[in-house]
């Protein structure tokens, strides 16, 4: 069971639900109702239970009638269980519809509302959620698992255009902008239907002054795309994404099997967006840090689409097999790069990969559980807590390691496609996972394969602690020799006055962003480099003030790993200013920059860094905020 829920699927489950909201900007909140027809999983059920935090329920029937509910009290994590009275006799196979008039707090924590000041145009209110791993009971009574699937329907009324994750019944897309009425004055009902059954984690909401342009049709594929974002993006973020998206998703179709969901858009959010992508269905959310007007950073676009495949398609049960969705993504991302760039292009990205992972393998020394890549949650306990890059780069290279194992990408290919049209529209557990790659290779390799799957050490695997993977994992590095070499470069000048360094702004000239990011990082595996030199060095090559931030965490990285430096120091304060948008609100949510920073300075500074979150402390999603607090030790 997951250990995440409260919710008693295995006894009766959602099969669809109609959501009919109200979003108000002045209040905060959406009010409304969820209609759950469900499933009857076991005889003689005498109660529905649904997961919720921080909902106020007013109101609950039960085919039409007054229904008798009791709210329990809150966990901290689950929240609170919404039980309600079903009626007696319920036999398995018939169904039921339920009916739950609430509306949302202001603790709801999938939910961030953006004053105007918060937004590109600063003329309107701004609302997206996020509800991954388990923040949809937030938003509304629901069975909060992915071991449930569910079909739904939202009717979502509001003065700024809705969004959602599925497919726009009404009013059509590419047609005038809120319907043709006032935007941020008109009330307009946008209805959506999403027909292919998701977990509840995808459903997604977000309000705002946004725009909508199509990507070109892509050859004879029967899928539409194209990009979201406030129109004083939308002519940069069209550029940004259009030449590669279409491109990612057909290349997918190739390797794998068709698109499910017909309709994949991309959703520019505004900055305090707490991820790089998320994977909703039909509608992928983005951060703006992507927008770097050079398309070096798109290769997210690739592994949300990819989700649509794993983890959108083929779900982790529960919070404890959450790699099976991140490890088989990231590793089908890379394959994209290899057909789509090179080999060269796959084998840089896991090196840039197994950098992060090392580094967050280390954050949980002192809870080596979660340097796991198969994590046993206890019941009740927070997922968020494991969140890092071990269940993406450490189940990649376990599924490199299986795929290098069997003899290479022809033999492993036909598994995958296998794989993903066994489980497509299921919801699975690593032992089903590891029990089909052996059914599999028993059918179509035979005693050879099995005893190479034998081999492997799973345990080791699954459950090895530390900060090394298993096996030693190499890389074609050629992409990354021009960044190492240049890195070893200014390793070796540690001892030379500054002033005669033999470095040129053009040292970096042919290097696109992944391999400035190698250069930064791999100078970061050498001793500290003294303060003049790292001055010099940013300087010369605009590392501080780049707007790319990919690049400019890697030098805050480097700048502020010596704390007792006078560079820590000076780089402290400008980092905390870039992280908070120097003061304006606009801060940098993105958890993969703001976490890291505030850690660093907090190396450097504790009082910098703590007085730096707790002036823009709100500004930041609720879930990057909460996290930061633990980062910086203002909770537990």
């Amino acid at each position: 069971m997951d250990p995440t829920s409260q919710a008693n699927y295995h006894q009766i489950a959602t099969d669809h639900v109609l959501l009919k909201w109200d979003i108000d900007f002045d209040k905060r909140l959406i009010c409304g109702t969820s209609t759950h027809d469900l499933k009857i999983l076991e005889d003689n059920v005498s109660e529905v239970i649904f997961d919720t935090l921080n909902l106020d329920i007013s109101n609950v029937n039960v085919e039409g009638s007054a229904a008798t509910y009791n709210v329990k009290e809150k966990h901290p994590v689950m929240g609170s269980a919404l039980h309600i009275s079903l009626p007696s006799g319920l036999r398995s196979g018939s169904s039921i519809k339920v009916t739950v008039e609430y509306k949302t707090t202001k603790d709801c924590v999938a939910l961030q509302w953006l004053d105007k000041q918060q937004t590109q145009g600063k003329k309107f209110p701004f609302l997206f959620s996020q509800c991954q791993p388990i923040y949809a009971r937030a938003m509304t009574p629901v069975m909060d698992t992915p071991s449930v699937k569910i079909k739904y329907t939202a009717e979502v009324t509001s003065v700024l255009p809705a969004l959602m994750s599925a497919i726009r019944q009404s009013p059509p897309s590419d047609g005038p902008a809120h319907g043709g009425k006032e935007i941020g004055k008109d009330a307009v009902t946008y209805v959506y239907h999403q027909p292919v059954p998701i977990p509840s984690y995808l459903l997604a909401i977000a309000s705002g002054n946004v725009v909508y342009r199509a990507f070109p049709p892509y050859e004879d594929k029967n899928w539409t795309s194209g990009i979201w974002a406030e129109p004083e993006l939308i002519e940069a973020a069209y550029w940004e994404f259009s030449e590669d998206t279409t491109r990612f998703l057909a290349t997918d179709e190739k390797l794998v099997v068709p698109y499910k969901f017909g309709v994949y858009d991309i959703l520019v959010l505004p900055p305090s967006f707490p991820y790089g992508g998320m994977e909703n269905s039909c509608l992928t959310f983005v951060t703006p840090t992507l927008l770097t007007g050079d398309r070096t950073l798109v290769d997210v676009i690739a592994h949300e689409i990819t989700h649509s495949y794993f983890g959108n398609g083929v779900t982790h049960a529960h919070a404890s097999h959450f790699w099976l969705n991140e490890g088989w993504t990231t590793y089908m991302e890379r394959l994209l790069l290899q057909v789509i760039h090179s080999p060269a292009h796959r084998g840089f990205s896991y090196s840039i990969g197994y950098k992060g992972l090392v580094d967050d393998l280390a954050q949980y020394n002192n809870r080596p559980k979660y340097q796991r890549l198969l994590v046993d949650f206890e019941k009740g306990e927070d997922p968020d807590d494991a969140y890092s890059r071990v269940p993406y780069d450490k189940g990649a290279n376990l599924i490199l390691h299986i795929e290098r194992t069997l003899g290479g990408l022809d033999v492993f290919l036909p598994y995958v496609r296998d794989y993903v049209e066994t489980f497509m529209g299921k919801s699975i557990t690593t032992q089903q996972w590891k029990a089909h790659l052996y059914g599999y290779y028993t059918k179509n390799g035979g005693e050879e394969k099995v005893k190479a799957l034998d081999s492997i050490d799973w345990n080791a695997w699954f459950y090895g602690e530390g900060t090394s993977l298993p096996v030693t994992m190499e890389y074609d590095t050629s992409l990354a020799k021009a960044a190492y070499d240049l890195a070893a470069r200014w390793d070796a000048s540690r001892a030379s006055d500054v002033s005669r360094l033999d470095f040129k702004e053009s040292d970096l000239d042919g290097f696109d962003s992944n391999q400035k990011v190698a250069f930064l990082e791999k100078l970061q595996s050498y001793d500290h480099l003294p303060s003049s030199h790292v001055e010099y060095l940013a300087s010369l090559y605009k590392v501080s003030s780049t707007h790319n931030a990919e690049i400019r965490l890697r030098f805050y990285q480097l700048s502020l790993a010596d704390p007792s430096t006078p560079a820590a120091h000076k780089y402290a304060e400008e980092a905390a200013n870039w992280i908070i948008g120097n003061g304006t609100g606009m801060v940098i949510g993105r958890m993969k920059f703001c976490r890291d920073v505030f850690r660093a300075i907090y190396g450097v500074d504790q009082k910098l860094a703590v007085d730096t979150f707790m002036k823009e402390k709100n500004s930041f999603h609720p879930i990057a905020r909460r996290m930061i607090e633990k980062d910086l030790h203002l909770t537990k």
